[in-house]
């Protein structure tokens, strides 16, 4: 049955590039993220770091990983949908060809064998491929986290030996995983069924695809309707999932969206309209294996980007609100002598300070056998200066000593509970977290350690912010002028609405800068999906196109007739995709307003339009070039061959 499998890829080789195209793609990105995942998560700090530097190394080292696993993730989840969705399209093509071998003999594990021992054959060659592309994928990925400040500059990613193996049996993998439905939907078709013409629209919405799109609906619905009481960490985290949740369930009821809305073209749009509505309305496959990925990718792109910038948005007016200083000090600590709240008490027109110090620290919650240690932010705070100078943050006069305060960002760490700290080489044991601050939206450090409680030798160099608020009628500019004179050279003063701003746009930036390594990549990769899906589509028209011609039709009608129809699968697909990010945006709307009693929404519109614009122009031109490609040849001799 391989020799047989084998002799069927060499007679419709063209028909299974695109597959092994995804293959070879999806291959080269979940190899390029699994080096670069395997290279930090081994990364050392430098020889002569400091204890305190080599615990911010590990923290940096740490989001890398993080960042570079979701990568991972999500560029394995894109390569089984969009090879998943090639195969079935692949293999709904060769209908009649299947029903032969049923109808001299073939029984369906025979059909079953052979599509299993085609996907072995073009998984092998898409590996092999794959590996090679993947040698410069990651070059290229590390490169641009580096330049993005995720990565350190002299970062060098570190090749293993056993990848190439892995990356072979991972591609044989996917391919199996995506055509074995579709092989099992071809074995159960009967032979006279199966050569009949045309195909029945409502066969392709099977049983199983019902449950699963009803399953991944619900599930989309209940984690928005559960997003307001996870608290503000928790409730951004199911926020962000239901995109994901809504695009693959739309996607599987594509069958029946799309055509649903090809209805939607206007009538005016004259015979061309009516021959794309028609073919959108028969060829329910089709289009739906051309929308599904590009309701993925905008699903996942609009959500993921909106609720990052709505969150950075909430987080900035939340800190407003909660910040009542309106001068911003950043300095770093000096070896020895007083700190820089010293030096501003005799400035005219201050009021109080609060200097706050931010550090690494290794935090273990737990006990026993229960216990987990990671490293997370510290804040070491002055606590009457910090209420003062924080509305909201709740009663601190308990700590003092030995004590620690649950942080905005704290996680696990109960009033009442006992943490482990240690700062670089500096272990304080376990401490019992005697009172806590309100969670945030934007998070932030997850304990609160008060002055005296870390030696200063521990805290010399480290970054310090001093909120000072002034006395009545101050000019906060003047004093401003007036703290940077005090403060001395290297220290950066802000009046508060220019350092929210600033801060605002360093998060948008981060956050922009993450999106783009996790979500770039694998936009890309979706959208070579489309434009594969596009290709396979018009490219086995010829026929249809000979037919068309042979009725009257012009050429240049023919193929505006296949843009038109690709094009209205486009707008659908957008559509749909825009309607499953909005299933997130809407969770964030809810999120935002219980965590700060108003709703925030901050969409990248410039982001939205290019989205839609490049979907438009990259289909319309695959679609365009692909129907004036198949046109090409006479229609008489296309139709008296037999394809």
């Amino acid at each position: 049955m391989l020799r047989l499998s084998w002799s069927g890829l060499l007679e419709r080789w063209s028909a299974f590039a695109g597959a092994v195209l995804t293959v070879c793609l999806g291959v080269a990105l979940v190899q390029s993220s699994l080096l670069l995942l395997l290279t930090s998560a081994t990364a050392d700090a430098s020889a002569g770091a400091t204890p305190v530097q080599a615990m911010s190394f590990d923290e940096a080292r740490i989001v890398a990983v993080t960042v570079e696993a979701v990568t991972l993730a999500l560029a394995a989840f894109l390569a089984v949908f969009v090879i998943a969705s090639t195969f079935a399209f692949t293999v709904d093509q060769r209908r009649q060809e299947l029903a032969l071998l049923r109808l001299v003999g073939a029984g369906r594990r025979h059909v079953m064998r052979l599509l299993l021992g085609e996907a072995v054959l073009l998984g092998v060659a898409g590996s092999l491929a794959g590996s090679a592309v993947g040698v410069g994928l990651v070059r290229v990925q590390q490169a641009l986290m580096v330049r993005l400040g995720l990565l350190p500059g002299d970062f060098s990613v570190q090749w293993r030996v056993w990848v190439l193996p892995a990356s072979i049996a991972l591609g044989t993998a996917l391919a199996l995983a995506g055509v074995f439905l579709a092989a099992r939907r071809a074995a159960r078709v009967r032979p006279l069924e199966a050569l009949r013409a045309g195909e029945e629209p409502a066969g392709v919405m099977t049983r199983g695809r019902w449950i699963t799109g009803a399953v991944l609906g619900a599930g989309a619905l209940a984690l928005a309707a559960l997003s307001p009481l996870g608290g503000p960490a928790g409730g951004r985290a199911m926020a962000v999932c239901v995109s994901l949740c809504a695009a693959l369930a739309l996607a599987t009821f594509a069958p029946l969206a799309v055509p649903g809305l090809a209805r939607l073209l206007p009538a005016r749009a004259g015979t061309l309209g009516d021959l794309a509505r028609a073919n959108l309305r028969d060829e329910v496959r089709r289009s739906a294996s051309t929308a599904a990925p590009l309701i993925v990718l905008v699903g996942l792109l609009l959500g993921q980007t909106g609720a990052a910038w709505s969150y950075t948005a909430a987080a900035q007016r939340e800190l407003r609100q909660d910040t009542v200083a309106q001068v911003v000090v950043e300095s770093t600590l000096p070896a020895a002598g007083a700190g820089p709240a010293a030096a501003f008490t005799g400035v005219s027109g201050v009021a109080t300070t609060s200097t706050e110090v931010e550090l690494p620290a290794a935090v273990t919650t737990g006990t026993g056998e229960m216990a987990f240690t990671e490293i997370s932010r510290v804040l070491v705070v002055d606590p009457a200066a910090y209420e003062r100078l924080h509305a909201g943050s709740g009663p601190l006069a308990a700590l003092r000593g030995r004590a620690l305060a649950a942080g905005p960002g704290a996680l696990g760490t109960p009033v009442g509970s006992e943490v482990g700290v240690r700062v670089g080489e500096t272990d304080l044991g376990r401490l019992p977290v005697v009172a806590g601050v309100p969670q945030t939206v934007g998070g932030g450090p997850a304990l609160l350690l008060p002055e005296g409680l870390l030696p200063a030798d521990v805290l010399a160099g480290s970054p310090a912010r001093t909120f000072v608020q002034l006395q009545p009628g101050a000019d906060p500019h003047q004093v401003a002028a007036a703290l940077a004179a005090a403060a001395g050279p290297g220290a950066a003063v802000s009046v508060v609405d220019d350092w929210l701003q600033g801060s605002a746009r360093a998060a948008a930036s981060t956050d922009t800068s993450i999106l783009v390594v996790v979500m770039g990549l694998g936009a890309l990769y979706a959208l070579i999906g489309v434009v594969n899906s596009g290709v396979v589509a018009t490219s086995a028209r010829r026929r249809e196109f000979a037919t068309a011609r042979a009725s009257g039709l012009t050429r240049r009608q023919v193929v505006g007739s296949a843009l038109l129809e690709t094009w209205t699968v486009t707008g659908a697909g957008v559509l749909l995709g825009v309607v499953a990010a909005a299933g997130t945006l809407a969770a964030v709307l809810i999120t935002t307003a219980a965590a700060t009693g108003s709703p925030s929404l901050d969409l990248p519109w410039v982001l939205v339009g290019s989205l839609v614009a490049g979907a438009f122009v990259v289909t319309g031109a695959t679609s365009a070039w692909t129907a004036w490609s198949a046109t090409r040849a006479a229609p008489v001799s296309l139709l008296r061959a037999r394809e």
